[in-house]
């Protein structure tokens, strides 16, 4: 093992097994989760990146489409929608990655061949072992921290290509390193990849300063209903499908603005409220760590992080934010 990386031995094991996959296989089919963020795309291009060093072929797909933020990234034009493959295309080796569970996956998974060999790479704690391979590391800040150290375990050199989609999926997960999950572990990995020449402060920027004149109009309508419990330890914001509309903006030009109810001072947990086209309501929930909010997420069927979780609920808007505040409130007195 690499200095640095964890050594625990189910952990060698399992990059090892994860490895042994890569190595049988000649043609892969690479998934991330539906909706995919930065470190869902950027693990899927280092997925790409380790099968191409390995001598293997792949087709990378998506049930979504690349955040327009994240194109920069080489590679990610190929990354393919699904009516873009043959639909009597079957794959019988997949690779997925960040799927916290197998639903996450979406309807690419309708292009898996029967009893097709499955490889896990995950690091969300919900993770339920659902491939015939698994590797999962539930401390890994990121899933592209985990697939650097596959590539440190073949013992292939880390190029800028690569590096920089390492780079990212670590930068926007841990919210340019602020989040607890940024360990020396993670700093070890970034100062490694700015050896190698990739711009980080150009990526912080790019990902964490910069907003498309949709993205503050949202932003402004959703400050506007900003809402708090009666002891200020809950906030949320509500944002409906008209808002988007009206604005111009993407699903895309979201991200981030849960932030700004759990970022309130004294506020303990901070949700964003998200109505998509099909009336459905999306939930972003952070947590300083006073609630478990992977729990409360998985109680409505979603899943993620003790401080970071999401889920999907079929209801209308204020029933929606009742239920969820209700069972937030529930865990905070708890």
């Amino acid at each position: 093992m690499t200095a640095g990386m964890p050594s625990f031995p189910a952990y060698a094991d399992q990059l090892g097994q994860a490895l042994a996959y890569m190595r049988e296989g000649e043609h892969f089919l690479i998934v991330s989760h539906v909706q995919p963020d930065g470190d869902a795309i950027s693990s899927t291009l280092v997925t790409a990146w380790l099968l191409a060093k390995l001598g293997k072929t792949f087709v990378m797909m998506n049930e979504s489409s690349v955040p327009l933020r994240l194109g920069y990234l080489k590679g990610s034009s190929h990354i393919q929608s699904m009516n873009e493959v043959a639909a009597e295309v079957r794959f019988d080796r997949v690779i997925a990655v960040d799927c916290a569970d197998y639903k996450r996956i979406g309807l690419v998974s309708e292009r898996f061949a029967p009893g097709c060999g499955l490889l896990n790479i995950d690091h969300h704690p919900t993770n339920d072992h659902f491939g015939t391979v698994n590797l999962i590391r539930s401390d890994a800040a990121a899933t592209v921290e985990i697939l650097y150290d596959l590539i440190e375990f073949a013992g292939i050199p880390l190029d800028v290509e690569a590096g920089t989609a390492v780079y990212t999926g670590l930068l926007t997960d841990t919210g340019g390193f602020r989040y607890s999950s940024t360990s020396p572990r993670v700093m070890q990995i970034a100062s490694a990849i700015l050896t190698l020449g990739v711009s980080g402060h150009l990526l912080a920027e790019h990902l964490l300063e910069k907003m498309t004149k949709a993205q503050l109009l949202l932003l402004q309508r959703g400050l506007a209903n900003l809402t708090f419990s009666t002891d200020n330890r809950i906030a949320w914001i509500t944002v409906g499908h008209a808002d988007l509309e009206a604005t111009g903006a993407t699903s895309e030009d979201l991200e981030g603005l849960v932030n700004y109810a759990r970022n309130v001072e004294g506020v303990d947990v901070g949700m964003l409220f998200k109505e998509a086209a099909d009336g459905c309501v999306k939930v972003s929930l952070r947590s300083s760590g006073a609630a478990n909010v992977s729990a409360i997420a998985q109680s409505f069927g979603g899943g993620g992080h003790v401080r970071a979780a999401g889920c999907r609920l079929d209801l209308p808007m204020q029933e929606a934010v009742n239920q969820v505040i209700q069972a937030v409130s529930e865990a905070l007195q708890g």
